[in-house]
């Protein structure tokens, strides 16, 4: 891989005017098709196979009047008695009125004859049925909504529409540029030179540019959820520019040993570039892993996330050779431009007094103590973890003061908080007769179910074949005794003869979706991690290397896990990541974030533990290969870890909770794995196997192929062709 490698480096140096051009074409091209061919993206997370979801299937094929998106209109009267005057119920029926006219709407329902107000006469509910699902409304439909009851709220009521209907797709705005400027920052400071520091931010955002065109093009005939673009997003800037900053601390190592800036490059993207390669493709096994699981919005996310890293790959191997062309020695700082000092070996001395280096003999030195304080406080790290609980976000947990959270205060004020997660349950069958038998006995086996406060009288499609009825829990959607009055409810109906019963409604779904996800997880867990012993087996030939790794990526997701709960879930902090309303994480996060740290931390332990097999391989003791090892590897892995926390750091400032949450749990995976889990306790127990740590038995070194990620072909080539030379 590294001799195939270092030919294309010097290729696409040699020919970068026609590799720049090849890169801006496809940015272009995948550019007008995304502007021609985009679709929209979901806000919904269906899963198939549910009971739920098998529900919303049968209503959109039997009941379709039933099966679109629903929104609830609170009223909040300026004093008590207000709705039960004539006046009151002028005004509430002309809002109705209103709301059954918006486009797109189906009917509104009026609150005198659905019962649904307030015994003291001051709160009501307007139930809303559009026409269409929840990612079929436009956002002219929905502004439309939100402005409903404006000449009410001119006489002093409180109008709040809310519901379903107002998910929509999370907007990325200027907040996260702050990370993409952080990340230039350190850029800079590490490479000293405004030049590379720009080349390899260009760079990252033509990679970012292609991956993201090609991804909404690709959205006119692949449903994406609204989550999926902005994770893509995420990866692929946050991984882009970390993959050209190794390659060009490489080149510029090779360009201070004296080597033409040809050969340079080869070297770098033969070495550097061979970690880059296996590193991104641990990252997008990983997330295409996601589909085992066998959901499909979270294959969607996966695969979407995965095309992006792809593209940052194969733009770090080609382009970011043929900038480094078009740059010569501006790569370098200002001091060492000169030709003679960059071709004098002095220049290009190894310096062992920088901090990795002495970071690293600290660490060998003091490895039983540095192993024991991570491994102790990492543990305490993840105590929290043990509380997560999982659960899709309902509005109660939206930004404070946005149109989806002050509708549902004002529900939860006047009514309670079970009445923002409605249940629905759809009774259906053969014919009319069986299904008016059903829905009396449905409804007592329901109303007599702990936790449930009310059931509301059924809807009857036309044929009468088909009815829906509104369940009213005591408690909120996220809450854990609504998974209990879910799964109750279910059981006492069960048993319901010559006709189906389903119960489906937003929080079931979301129960449904968070129960399958929690299963899943450990399934996932052992794949990622027997699938990260195997690979790490194959680059560096060694047993125990790989299980110290699959240990330390462990100890990464457990505190991880923990620091997330405790803020997002717990509340603790939680003012720092502007996070109004602590709630269950997102059902999806945990498997997410799983499968996207144990690909970067995979970077990072390739990164810093080829560059010590390669010293060992190479006649260096165990000992100082890895303090060489973290000696060349810290201040590139440092910058490395800063820009991804900082990339990802930028998107907890977003408002969306979902968005939050997972840059949040990015940023801190990241920091703990660079900085605690392998600069910290890899070299502390590398130096305590010592040899033992690159021992492979015979038969397998056998069985196993040579990657040559550490680039002993590449020396060979090297020396062969320079003898040939000769």
């Amino acid at each position: 891989m590294a001799t195939l490698l270092y030919r294309l480096g010097r290729a696409s140096l040699r020919r970068r005017r026609l590799v720049a051009v090849i890169w801006l074409v496809v940015l272009v091209g995948l550019g007008l098709a995304a502007a021609t061919l985009r679709g929209p993206t979901a806000s919904n997370f269906t899963m198939p196979g549910t009971e739920s979801q098998k529900a919303i299937d049968l209503l959109a094929d039997r009941f379709p009047a039933a099966s679109g998106a629903t929104g609830t209109i609170a009223i909040k009267a300026p004093q008590d008695g207000a709705l039960t005057t004539p006046a009151g119920q002028g005004l509430v029926k002309q809002v109705t009125q209103e709301a059954a006219t918006l486009p797109g709407v189906v009917g509104a329902v009026d609150p005198y004859q659905a019962q649904a107000l307030t015994p003291d006469g001051r709160y009501a509910l307007i139930q809303v049925q559009f026409a269409g699902g929840v990612d079929e409304i436009t956002d002219e439909q929905r502004d439309a909504y939100e402005k409903v009851g404006e000449q009410a709220e001119a006489q002093g009521w409180q109008i709040a529409p809310g519901g379903e209907v107002l998910n929509a797709e999370p907007e990325v705005g200027s907040t996260e540029a702050i990370g993409v400027l952080v990340a230039a920052i350190v850029l800079v400071i590490t490479f000293g030179s405004l030049v590379a520091a720009g080349m390899t931010m260009l760079n990252a955002l033509i990679g970012v540019g292609v991956g993201m065109a090609g991804l909404f093009a690709l959205s006119g005939a692949v449903e994406l959820t609204s989550t999926a673009p902005i994770l893509a997003l995420m990866l692929g800037l946050a991984v882009g520019i970390d993959y050209s900053l190794f390659i060009t601390s490489r080149h510029r190592q090779n360009l201070l040993d004296g080597l033409s800036p040809e050969e340079a490059v080869g070297r770098a993207v033969g070495t550097a570039g061979s970690a880059v390669v296996f590193a991104g493709a641990t990252v997008v096994v990983a997330l295409a892993g996601l589909a085992v699981v066998g959901i499909p919005f979270l294959t969607v996310m996966g695969l979407a996330a995965a095309g992006t890293v792809t593209i940052a790959v194969l733009v770090a191997i080609t382009l970011a050779p043929a900038l480094l062309g078009f740059a010569g020695y501006k790569v370098l700082p200002r001091k060492l431009r000169d030709r003679k000092a960059v071709e004098d070996p002095a220049t290009g001395s190894e310096d062992r007094s920088g901090f990795g280096f002495r970071w690293a003999r600290w660490v060998t030195k003091l490895r039983i103590p540095v192993i024991l304080v991570g491994l102790l406080g990492l543990g305490l790290l993840a105590i929290p973890a043990q509380d997560m609980r999982l659960a899709l976000p309902d509005a109660s947990a939206a930004a404070e003061g946005t149109p989806a959270r002050v509708s549902s205060d004002l529900i939860r004020e006047g009514f309670g908080p079970g009445f923002t997660g409605r249940l629905a349950v759809v009774v259906t069958a053969d014919s009319p007769q069986a299904t008016q038998a059903a829905i009396p006995q449905v409804t007592a086996l329901i109303q007599k179910t702990d936790g449930v406060l009310a059931v509301a009288p059924p809807q009857v499609d036309p044929s009468g074949r088909t009815a829906l009825l509104g369940v009213i829990p005591e408690s909120g959607p996220t809450d854990e005794a609504t998974e209990t009055v879910v799964q109750d409810i279910r059981k006492q109906v069960a048993g319901i003869q010559n006709a189906d019963v389903l119960l489906t409604g937003v929080t079931a779904v979301g129960i449904d979706v968070s129960e399958k996800l929690s299963d899943a997880l450990p399934v996932y867990l052992l794949l990622v991690v027997g699938l990260s012993i195997l690979l790490l087996m194959l680059v560096f030939r060694s047993i125990l290397v790989p299980v110290k790794a699959a240990l330390g990526f462990l100890l990464t997701v457990a505190a991880t896990f923990g620091i997330t709960v405790a803020v997002f879930q717990q509340g603790h902090l939680a003012d720092l990541v502007g996070l109004d309303t602590p709630a269950p994480l997102v059902s999806f996060l945990p498997i997410l974030l799983i499968g996207i740290l144990f690909g970067l931390a995979m970077d990072y332990e390739v990164f810093l533990v080829s560059r010590m097999r390669e010293d060992f391989v190479h006649g260096d003791t165990a000992q100082q290969a890895t303090i060489n090892g973290m000696g060349h590897g810290a201040r590139v892995v440092t910058a490395a870890a800063l820009i991804m926390i900082s990339v990802f750091g930028g998107f907890v400032f977003l408002e969306d909770p979902i968005i939050k949450s997972m840059g949040f749990a990015l940023a801190i995976g990241v920091a703990i794995d660079a900085f605690v889990v392998r600069m910290t306790i890899v070299p502390a127990v590398m130096s305590l196997l010592n040899n033992a740590a690159w021992w492979l038995p015979r038969w397998l070194n056998k069985i196993l192929p040579n990657v040559d990620v550490e680039g002993e072909g590449l020396r060979a080539h090297l020396a062969e062709k320079q003898h040939a030379q000769v």
